[in-house]
């Protein structure tokens, strides 16, 4: 009897543990999704509702090396019209969550270019956040 007592208690932590990584990768899928409306639509709020204000985005223009603050890069993509959404597709290929962290990789398909994107995101007061965005793109 203690043997299925103590069975079906750690099936219930197994199953709670699966739970909360599920609404944890919910809750990244939706703050990734902020950043893919984001610099689509050239909507700073939805920017800033995914990234921490402190996040840096690092990564090739070409051959070119380019590190920028959030604040800098969130301005200079939020400027101009708004995109046609049907000239994009974005996706989001792995979620990987330890604790209060994640990664997550995605790939961007822009009018003659792809963008591989890898992210780093931290659980802030409940609210999943982009800290770190490192990408490489690839002219068509």
């Amino acid at each position: 009897m203690k043997k299925l007592i103590l069975l079906f208690f750690l099936l219930s932590l197994c199953e709670l543990s699966f739970a909360q990584e599920q609404s944890d990768r919910d809750l990244i899928t939706k703050t990734v999704q902020l950043y893919f409306d984001g610099m689509i639509e050239r909507d700073k709020e939805k920017l800033e509702k995914a990234f921490l204000p402190e996040a840096r985005l690092i990564g090739y223009r070409g051959t070119n090396l380019t590190i920028t603050d959030f604040p800098t890069w969130a301005e200079a993509t939020s400027k101009g019209e708004k995109r046609n959404p049907s000239n994009y597709k974005n996706e989001i290929i792995s979620i990987r969550v330890q604790g209060n962290t994640a990664s997550v990789e995605t790939e961007l398909f822009w009018p003659g270019i792809y963008y591989y994107d890898f992210l780093t995101l931290i659980l802030v007061e409940g609210n999943w956040k982009i800290v770190h965005k490192s990408w490489w793109e690839k002219s068509l």
